[in-house]
């Protein structure tokens, strides 16, 4: 591959490149949008590395952020309140595989050096549009690898989050791992057991939201081992489950609950919002009990009674069966504006006591046959019809 002149670096980035330059301080784009430009990629997230302390760069620039000053970044905020990264050329010197202590006063070779792949460690220079690239990054990224800087053992043993990053990246790009460095994450993959929830929840659900095609993301996490161990619920899907997979909207928490026995112990382990864990586990009730379409009540009954949870089952029934008139359904049903539930009724509970309902369980009870009654035929949800059904029912035969 062969370097263009210059990568188009926003304004507000090159002003701090160039102030940090002018007080002395060596300063380079490096990162993800460097990678993204080189593979044509749209990506303006540019990160800076320099010379200059952490505390220099808190003192040349007046609105800054602390956001990991012990490992170095400080984010300097831009008239806009956009906050760009800019982190000190560093090297690990110690790491217990989740979590690493940095030294400050390197090189820009050796803050290279400690990055995960070839093809995240390469720099840009944005005022005199210069190349760093010692690891031969642009040849990985030309022959499409992910390949690990220096020796893969020792950069998964410094962060086994590493191992992860590398699949989410296969699978973003469709870049093939590099023999070795897929056979140290093989050999490593036990390592993962001691990272957090929250870190192995994170780079699994990007992994789903970038990835080109989702069943290539499941078959690195299974094949390489991360599967057994963070992921245990994730069934093994049939040829056409994965081709359902991959037609599936790009939601973490769906994809996750399509794919698991029992989604809300995967969303748990992973330490998800209890909103989430309750989707999964409502995925997991449904996902078998879908209505006959020219049923039409018996479609209202449904969506009365799954609730919130429609929008999921319904993006899954649509991957499974692209063909069903279930959406065309629902979606007239929600036109028409048919009562679904309680709060839709023409009476509320105070209107049944008025009507000589006893206060207690009764009242609920009732409300909800009355319920059943719209939802068989919306158009006896009027005032009327529905008190004198009440009266009826209340009535001694």
């Amino acid at each position: 591959m062969t370097f263009p002149e210059r990568l188009a670096i926003p304004q507000e980035v090159l002003r701090i490149a160039r102030r940090l330059e002018e007080a002395g301080y060596e300063t380079w784009c490096v990162g993800g949008a460097v990678r993204d430009n080189l593979l044509g990629l749209e990506n303006h997230d540019v990160d800076l590395t320099t010379a200059a302390g952490p505390d220099a760069v808190q003192q040349l620039f007046r609105r800054t952020v602390p956001i990991g000053v012990e490992h170095g970044t400080v984010a300097v905020l831009d008239s806009q309140n956009r906050a760009h990264e800019v982190t000190t050329f560093r090297k690990d010197v110690q790491t217990d595989g989740r979590h690493a202590r940095v030294e400050f006063g390197v090189s820009l070779t050796d803050d290279l050096a400690r990055r995960d792949f070839t093809i995240n460690a390469i720099a840009y220079h944005p005022l005199r549009h210069e190349w760093r690239d010692p690891f031969r990054g642009a040849v990985d990224l030309e022959r499409k690898l992910i390949r690990a800087v220096g020796d893969p053992n020792w950069r998964f043993q410094e962060d086994y989050l590493r191992i992860l990053r590398a699949l989410r990246f296969s699978a973003r790009f469709e870049f093939r791992i590099h023999a070795a460095t897929r056979e140290a994450a093989q050999a490593n993959v036990q390592g993962l057991a001691q990272l957090s929830a929250e870190r192995v929840r994170d780079e699994w659900f990007k992994g789903i939201a970038t990835a080109r095609r989702t069943s290539r993301l499941v078959a690195l996490w299974r094949d390489i081992g991360a599967m057994r161990i963070w992921l245990p619920e994730v069934r093994k899907a049939g040829s056409g489950e994965r081709g359902v997979l991959d037609k599936l909207p790009r939601d973490p928490v769906l994809v996750s609950s399509f794919l698991a026995s029992d989604p809300a112990s995967l969303l748990t382990r992973l330490k998800c919002a209890n909103k989430d864990i309750e989707r999964g586990r409502a995925i997991r009730d449904w996902r078998e009990r879908y209505p006959e379409a020219r049923r039409v009540p018996e479609v209202r009954r449904w969506l009365s009674q799954v609730g919130p949870a429609a929008e999921d089952l319904l993006a899954l029934h649509a991957a499974t069966a692209p063909r069903s008139p279930l959406p065309g359904v629902v979606a007239a049903i929600r036109a028409g504006g048919d009562p679904l539930t309680l709060k839709d009724l023409a009476v509320k509970g105070e209107d049944l006591i008025a009507a000589g309902v006893r206060p207690g369980p009764e009242v609920g009870a009732l409300l909800g046959r009355l319920l059943d009654v719209v939802l068989e035929d919306p158009g006896r949800n009027t005032r009327e019809d529905l008190l004198a059904r009440v009266r009826d029912w209340l009535t001694p035969s």
